[in-house]
């Protein structure tokens, strides 16, 4: 499964050089892995409400080009891989061009682990890893 989301780059995300500020595409991908989680069926507010939240444990980015304001921004977004407390999303951040051109901005890899209400890593509970499981891709 791979699941797409359409930003639109707003003028807050530039820095001094009209240029995306780097931190904003690990936001960006917050965004795609939330919609990602709602397109499978069940909103990551209700994982909270259950107890369970998922901590970046590591986040690998390599940045190509860079997106300016206004540009037409597509979030690619897969899930890469489920264990029993952690999985791994991939994504590519694309510039949308005309007709159905992209030009590639940002790769990146990021490991959440799961913990539970006390804070600590826990075990994804069976029903939200066969849930998470369904939307798994080859890498």
């Amino acid at each position: 499964m791979r699941h797409v989301t359409e930003l639109q780059v707003r003028y807050a995300e530039t820095d001094q050089m009209g240029v995306v500020y780097h931190a904003h595409y690990l936001v960006w991908c917050e965004v795609g892995r939330t919609d990602f989680i709602r397109a499978l069926g069940m909103p990551y507010a209700e994982m909270e409400r259950q107890g369970i939240r998922l901590a970046v444990a590591e986040a690998a980015v390599r940045y190509h080009a860079g997106a300016r304001y206004d540009d037409r921004i597509a979030v690619e977004t897969r899930l890469v891989d489920v264990r029993s407390r952690m999985v791994t999303f991939a994504y590519q951040i694309l510039r949308r061009l005309e007709g159905s051109d992209a030009e590639l901005l940002v790769s990146a890899r990021i490991d959440l682990v799961c913990m539970g209400r006390e804070g600590r890593p826990a075990a994804l509970p069976a029903e939200w890893r066969a849930l998470l499981q369904r939307g798994v891709t080859a890498d």
